[in-house]
């Protein structure tokens, strides 16, 4: 697996989850646009064996789950209605 892209994608759902919490008293209010293109563009470079879990994730666009896998805590993780963890 690429552990580059990885180190990215766990920068880039850090900075959403970041970003988000300060939403309510932001002023200006950030864009998640450019985040979001970021965590596409990122997930899209994965390479074919990248685990499905994290696929998962990413394509369900279930960031802080995909959040959580990258550091290492996927246990945490609930299962979803789509019956995957």
């Amino acid at each position: 697996m690429n552990a580059s892209v990885e180190k990215e994608l766990l920068a880039a759902l850090t900075q959403l989850t970041d970003t988000v919490k300060v939403m309510a008293t932001a002023n200006p209010k950030p864009s998640l646009l450019p985040l979001f293109t970021r965590l596409d563009d990122l997930t899209s470079q994965l390479p074919r064996d990248t685990d499905p879990s994290l696929l998962h994730y990413l394509h369900k666009k279930s960031y802080e789950k995909a959040r959580r896998y990258l550091q290492g805590r996927d246990a945490e993780n609930q299962v979803g209605n789509c019956r995957h963890v």
